[in-house]
C-alpha cells in the first residue's frame, strides 16, 4: 500500500518526527553547511561537528533548564543499556553494599529492576503488577530502604500507558528516572533527580542516541569490572566522544531542540499535549464502543491504549485505519488492543483524524 501524502504515524517508537525537521534534514542531506557532504560523512571531531555537538547540548540545557552541576552525556545502547550502566555507576554509593530501590509500574521499569539484580540488591519497593499495571501504586504502600543508593522509576510506561506526574520524594536518596517516552513533553525540575535517561526514538530523533543527564557528584565510583563504555566518568571526561558517537542522531536531536524552542519551549508543548490527549480520552470516555483501561489519574499523555468492545473486530479496525492513512495503532503484544502514541511531533490534526475514523468505525460496527 502506498500513499501520495504523509500518513499519521501512531507508532510507539521509532516514532513520528516533526515534518519541518525532516524537510530541513532532507534539504541538507547532500550538502550540509556548504561542505558538499552530509553531516553523517564528516569527522565527529571536526570543528564543524563539534559546533553542532556544543549547540545541541546548550539547547537541551536551555529547554530543560538543566543546572550546571549536571553532565549531559550523548551515548548509545538505549534505555536497556542504561539498565546496566546505572547500577554499575551508582550502586557503590549505597551505605552498606550495592543496593537500590525500584518502583515497578510496567514492562520497562520491570526490566530495569531485573537487570539491576545482577549488580547488587534490587529492592522491589512498590509494584502495580497485581493491577495489571493499569495504575500507579499508592505512595502509602511503598517500602523504601534507608540505605539505597538510589530510587528508580519510569515516569511513562510506553506499553501500559501509565504516567507519573510528580517526582517521588525520597529524602537524600537520589531519584533515577527513565524518561524515554515522555522527555521534552512537559517541563520537569531536573534538580530533583540524580539521573535522567532517555532513548531518543520517541520525542527526540531517530533510534540510536541515548541521553543521560547525571548529577556530577554521582559520577566516578563504579563497580569493579565496569566496562569502559558503561563508565559515566569516561564519557564525561571525553565529551561523550570516547568512541564515535551517533553523529546523525545528535544532528537530528539538535534540529528537534530548535523546533521545540520555536514552538515556545516545554511549557507550550505541554499545553498542546494536554489538548491532544484530552481530545482522545474524552472521546473514549464518552463511547460505549471503546474503552480506556488506565486509571484516570495515571493516564499517559504520550501513549494511549484502548480496546474495542469486541476483540474480534481488531483486525478490521487496523486494516481500515491503515487504508485511511492511520498507521501503527496495534497495541503491544503483551496487552493487546490498540495504542495511539501521540508524542510531540504528532499534530493535533492526526488525533482529530483518528477520532473521526473511530466514530465512523463504531457506527458501521454497532
Amino acid at each position: 500500500m502506498t500513499f501520495d501524502r504523509r500518513i499519521f504515524n501512531f507508532a510507539a517508537g521509532p516514532a513520528t518526527l516533526p515534518e519541518e525537521v525532516l524537510k530541513q534534514a532532507a534539504d541538507e542531506m547532500l550538502n550540509w553547511q556548504g561542505l558538499g557532504t552530509s553531516v553523517m560523512e564528516i569527522s565527529h571531531r571536526s570543528k564543524e561537528f563539534m559546533a553542532v555537538y556544543e549547540e545541541t547540548l546548550q539547547d537541551l540545557r536551555t529547554l530543560m533548564n538543566i543546572p550546571d552541576s549536571y553532565e549531559i552525556l550523548l551515548l548509545q545502547g538505549g534505555g536497556l543499556g542504561q539498565n546496566a550502566a546505572i547500577p554499575m555507576n551508582l550502586m557503590p554509593l549505597a551505605k552498606y553494599g550495592p543496593k537500590a530501590d525500584f518502583i515497578v509500574t510496567g514492562v520497562w521499569s520491570e526490566k530495569s529492576f531485573k537487570e539491576a539484580q545482577k549488580y547488587g540488591t534490587a529492592n522491589l519497593a512498590a509494584t502495580s503488577a497485581a493491577e495489571r499495571f493499569n495504575t500507579i501504586p499508592s505512595r502509602s504502600t511503598w517500602k523504601l530502604s534507608s540505605d539505597a543508593a538510589y530510587v528508580h522509576y519510569c515516569a511513562n510506561e510506553t506499553i501500559g500507558g501509565v504516567e507519573i506526574f510528580s517526582v517521588p520524594q525520597t529524602g537524600d536518596v537520589p531519584v533515577v528516572c527513565d524518561m524515554s517516552s515522555h522527555i521534552l513533553s512537559r517541563p520537569v525540575d531536573v534538580s530533583q533527580y540524580g539521573v535522567i535517561y532517555a532513548g531518543a526514538q520517541k520525542n527526540i530523533g531517530p533510534a540510536g542516541l541515548t541521553i543521560v543527564i547525571v548529577r556530577e557528584d554521582l559520577i566516578g565510583q563504579t563497580i569493579a569490572g565496569t566496562p569502559t563504555m558503561f563508565d559515566y566518568k569516561i564519557h564525561a571526561d571525553n565529551d561523550s566522544m570516547y568512541n564515535t558517537p551517533a553523529t546523525y542522531g545528535i544532528y537530528m536531536a539538535g534540529l528537534v531542540f530548535k523546533w521545540l524552542k520555536a514552538k515556545g519551549g516545554l511549557a507550550a508543548m505541554e499545553k498542546i499535549n494536554i489538548e491532544k490527549s484530552a481530545l482522545l480520552y474524552d472521546y473514549l470516555d464518552a463511547s460505549d464502543f471503546y474503552h480506556s483501561p488506565i486509571a484516570l489519574e495515571n493516564r499517559s499523555r504520550m501513549n494511549i491504549p484502548f480496546t474495542l468492545k469486541d476483540a474480534a473486530l481488531d483486525e478490521a479496525f487496523l486494516k481500515q485505519a491503515q487504508e485511511t492513512g492511520l498507521l501503527q495503532l496495534k497495541g503491544h503484544k503483551l496487552v493487546g488492543g490498540m495504542r495511539a502514541s501521540i508524542y510531540n511531533a504528532m499534530p493535533i490534526e492526526g488525533v482529530k483524524a483518528l477520532i473521526e475514523f473511530m466514530k465512523s468505525f463504531a457506527i458501521a460496527n454497532a
